[in-house]
């Protein structure tokens, strides 16, 4: 695998000889030419995401249920649902920036908790993104073009056998 592009490199010998494309979870590689069952598997990741979201919030709903039957009080239930609401935005927002970048690992090692708490944002922006594409297909394409064009000018500057080469005198 390529350092910077995420790409993995065939082998000189290979037919292909170039750059693979990195595959994406529930797609493989057949976001690269939409082919393969590619618009069922986006419908497919689409409805799998929110049956998901719908099911997380009736098990939120059960626990929020449970806060009204221990009657803890409206304080305690604020607070538990703004704290859902708020991580889920921010499970939202960086799930959807995920995307788009890499994200750093040491952020989302600090940010894991925070996220699991906000599970429900981030099955929504799944499903958003696959709506329009596999999540993370648009990152993973504009690696795969410049491994594309980087391994292209690599070979445009090869030309012949450099043993056979004439040397200067």
């Amino acid at each position: 695998m390529s350092d910077e592009s995420g790409t993995q490199d065939i082998p000189a010998g290979s037919p292909e000889g170039g750059p693979r494309p990195e595959p994406i979870r529930f797609f493989g590689t057949t976001w690269v030419n939409h082919d393969n069952g590619y618009p069922l598997r986006r419908a497919g990741a689409a409805t799998g995401s929110l049956a998901a979201a719908v099911a997380s919030c009736l098990i939120l709903r059960f626990a929020y249920e449970g806060l009204q039957i221990a009657d803890t009080g409206s304080f305690v239930t604020v607070l538990v649902v703004a704290m859902f609401a708020i991580c889920s935005a921010l499970a939202f927002r960086n799930t959807w920036d995920g995307f788009g970048k890499h994200p750093d690992p040491d952020r989302q090692a600090s940010l894991r908790g925070l996220l699991a708490i906000g599970f429900v944002g981030s099955l929504l922006a799944y499903f958003f993104r696959s709506l329009t594409e596999a999540p993370g297909e648009k990152l993973h394409r504009e690696e795969y073009e410049a491994a594309l064009r980087e391994h292209a000018k690599r070979g445009a500057r090869r030309t012949g056998n450099p043993s056979k080469k004439k040397r200067r005198r």
